[in-house]
């Protein structure tokens, strides 16, 4: 018996070609996605790698993305082959147009890097968001469309704006810290099977009665 989409396939549903598993068609090694994420676009849902941009190889930083995010069109991942050395007189970046000039070229200490990008599980983004380079989101969030995201953004809250701020928990602490203990998006697929009625009812006391499988 079949337990849900095949997690290999590049369209889930091959009825609906704006939604792509992310996982099967990234070719970068420094992008890494889990299984089921998807990023939804009528304009090629498949050209994913076109929205992590200034991202360089030799620079070595990383963008790294959980189980099961919705990911909307609009997305873009600014990593950090962006960023200009800004302790000089001038930001400009000489070296990249060559000519003479590459005797500028910055060494990665004068550049303001801010590490690896990185988004929990079951993250839901909106349209038109921008992530800036180094930002961590954690499991369970939600980015509101048109959020330009300055700031680390913790576990199962929801933020918006531009900056983007946090706004407010979806959940109490007490299913917060459930939530990350049993980590719902690595069980097995006939497990989530058996339990979608619980994982999408609004009726949340269900979910607490699910045990992390260590105990």
């Amino acid at each position: 018996m079949q337990y849900g989409p095949y997690p290999k396939a590049i369209y889930p549903n091959e009825a609906i070609k704006s939604v792509c598993y992310i996982k099967n068609i990234v070719t970068r090694p420094n992008i890494i996605i889990g299984d089921y994420t998807y990023y939804d676009d009528i304009n090629g849902a498949e050209k994913f790698e076109e929205h992590v941009t200034h991202h360089y190889e030799f620079i070595g930083d990383k963008l790294i993305i959980g189980k099961f995010c919705a990911i909307a069109k609009g997305i873009e991942f600014i990593m950090n082959g962006a960023n200009h050395r800004m302790h000089s007189v001038t930001t400009y970046p000489f070296n990249i147009m060559g000519n003479g000039w590459e005797k500028a070229t910055p060494t990665l200490e004068d550049l303001p890097l801010k590490g690896d990008t990185v988004i929990g599980n079951d993250v839901w983004i909106g349209q038109n968001v921008t992530i800036m380079p180094g930002i961590h989101i954690g499991d369970g969030a939600i980015i509101a469309a048109n959020s330009v995201v300055t700031k680390d953004i913790p576990a199962y809250h929801i933020a918006g704006g531009n900056p983007c701020k946090t706004l407010k928990k979806r959940f109490d602490d007490d299913l917060i810290e459930h939530l990350l203990t049993i980590k719902w998006w690595d069980w097995p697929a006939k497990k989530i099977f058996d339990n979608l009625d619980v994982l999408c009812s609004g009726d949340l006391k269900k979910i607490t009665e699910i045990k992390p499988v260590h105990e």
